[in-house]
Order: C-alpha cells, then structure tokens, then sequence
C-alpha cells in the first residue's frame, strides 16, 4: 500500500511539474486518465483536495502544496539512492530550492544560478526572494542565503562565503537641502534611512578615523524591511543610508548616490550560506556553495570561511 501511494504521489510531482495531466502522465508512461486516477487516490486517502482543476490550468491547494514539498524530498531521496546504486554519488541532480534576499540576491546570485544552471542539466532551481529564516527548514529550502544577519538557532549550520564593506551615502538632491556632515556627530542633524525588520533595528556603529567608535543618532523617520527599498528612498533623496558596498557601487560611480563621510569605518557586512545540519550534503546542494564561494570571491577579496551555529555579527546591516 504504502509503495503505491509513492508512486501516486511521484505522478502527482510530474503532473504539478507540467502544469497539465497529459505531459505528468506522460513522464511515466500513463494516459492522462490514469494520471488523474493516481491524484483521485490520493485526495481519497488524505480526504482533502489537492489540485484545483481548471479547463486552462492546474492551481495547488494548501494541501497539495504541503505534499509537494513532502513529496520532492521523497523524490530527491529516490534520485540519490538511483545516483549512489549507478555509482555517480557526486552528480548534481534533482531539485535544488533556495532562499535568498531580494537586493543583493538578483544581483549577485542569478548569474550564479545561470551558470550553475548551465554545468549541471539534471538539476532545477527554485528561488525565492526572502529575508526570513525561521522557517528554512519546515519550508524545505536546501540551502539560504543571508547578508549581515544573525544567525538563529534553530539547527542551521552557518558559513560566511564573503563579506562585504557597508558604506553610508546619500543622493545629491538631498545635500541640497542639508549640509554635508563632515563628522559622526553632525549626523545627529541629518534625516537617517535604517533596515528594520521583526522588531529587530539596525543600528549604526560607527569607527572614526582616530578609532573611536560611536553610534549614530541623527533622525530615523523612515525605516523599511527591503535594502533594494532602502536604495530607491537615498536615491530619491530621503536621507542618508547605509548600504552593502555590491549594491552601491555602481550607483557613487555614476554619481547617483554619494559617498558620506568616506573616512568612517562602518565595520564588515558578512554574507552567509545557512543550511541544516546534515551528515552529508547532497551533490546538488555543496556543488552550488562551492561555485557560490569561487564566484565571489573572483568579485572581492577572499573571506573567512569559517562555519558556526550561531554567532551574532557585530554590524546588523541590511538583507
């Protein structure tokens, strides 16, 4: 009984793959009547329905989402035992889900994928485009990205792959209107942008050029959980920011945003691949850090590697 509902519930993951009855029945032989009666089975034994069946199109349910995702790790376990039996145990296959933040995720980690991508065809990709972390785990992510985050604990191991320089800046339109601070303190004056988010703020601690270190306290009127929102609101000329350099440069290159008080120290922006702990890894799942790791380091200079279970970076800076 139970290796039957496997196989009904592998033709349930074909059939949500294609979109359609035909093509899912198709990938393992079946008419596309017999794909629907695998399905009927299944809603029959859970007693709920697991797709909404339109003339154009297939929608998944809640259920029949939370059975997806059950059902891929199933199928991820099938694809490694066909992978260690036919002796090709370090062959990246099978679904690979990512979680990764909205700014520096699209701009940093989409060419990553592509080329990923492109190395090993029998791996496909989800992604979405987040900056939660407390629920990696029971919404099967294989793997997180995160930047300037402090790491939870909840059973991720943690590897910081890069980190990068947080730098303060601003648009010209705004020091039209505002004096160019030339001290920490003169920012106490100045109209200050911050990531906020779940309660938890950023907060600026800052070195200056003698070593002293301070915090900010100038005027926080506008906070936002989103670093891309951030650098739209200092470019339209909210306030001052402080942003991943990897999201900024091109931006104080062009002129669009200027550098702040350049001399200040603004500390290190770690950016962190989380993951569960696991005894090992899959194939789909070191290859992908691993090509992460070379690719970011050929964009900056190399960093620790170094893995932990929860230590707090000392900059809470933006996703």
């Amino acid at each position: 009984m139970a290796g039957s509902k496997v196989n009904d519930i592998l033709v349930f993951l074909a059939v949500v793959d294609a979109g359609n009855f035909v093509a899912g029945g198709k990938a393992f032989g079946l008419s596309r009547s017999t794909a629907g009666k695998a399905i009927t089975r299944l809603e029959d034994s859970y007693g709920v329905r697991l797709l909404n069946r339109t003339t154009r199109a297939l929608h998944l349910t809640e259920e029949g989402q939370k059975l997806y995702e059950h059902g891929e790790a199933i199928r991820s376990a099938i694809e490694a035992a066909d992978a260690s039996i036919k002796g090709s145990p370090g062959t990246p296959s099978g679904m690979l889900r990512i979680s990764a933040p909205d700014a520096l995720g699209r701009k940093l980690f989409l060419p990553i994928v592509q080329q990923y991508l492109k190395k090993w065809p029998n791996v496909r990709i989800e992604m979405s485009f987040s900056d939660r972390i407390d629920r990696i785990v029971e919404e099967g992510f294989d793997l997180a990205i995160r930047v300037g985050v402090n790491t939870p604990d909840n059973g991720l191991v943690a590897r910081t792959v890069l980190s990068d320089e947080p730098l303060l800046c601003a648009a010209p339109a705004y020091f039209r209107e505002h004096l160019r601070p030339t001290s920490i303190e003169q920012l106490d004056t100045h109209e200050l942008i911050q990531f906020s988010s779940r309660g938890e703020r950023q907060g600026w601690n800052l070195t200056a050029e003698n070593g002293v270190e301070t915090s900010a306290k100038g005027r926080v009127r506008l906070r936002m959980d989103s670093a891309e929102a951030l650098r739209d609101a200092a470019l339209a000329g909210f306030g001052i920011a402080m942003l991943p350099k990897l999201l900024v440069q091109e931006d104080i290159e062009a002129g669009r945003l200027e550098r702040v008080l350049p001399r200040v120290r603004c500390g290190r922006i770690p950016i962190l691949v989380l993951y569960p702990h696991k005894r090992l890894l899959e194939p789909r799942v070191r290859h992908f850090i691993d090509l992460m790791v070379k690719q970011l380091n050929q964009r900056s200079a190399p960093a620790s590697q170094q893995e932990s279970t929860g230590k707090r970076s000392r900059t809470s800076c933006t996703q």
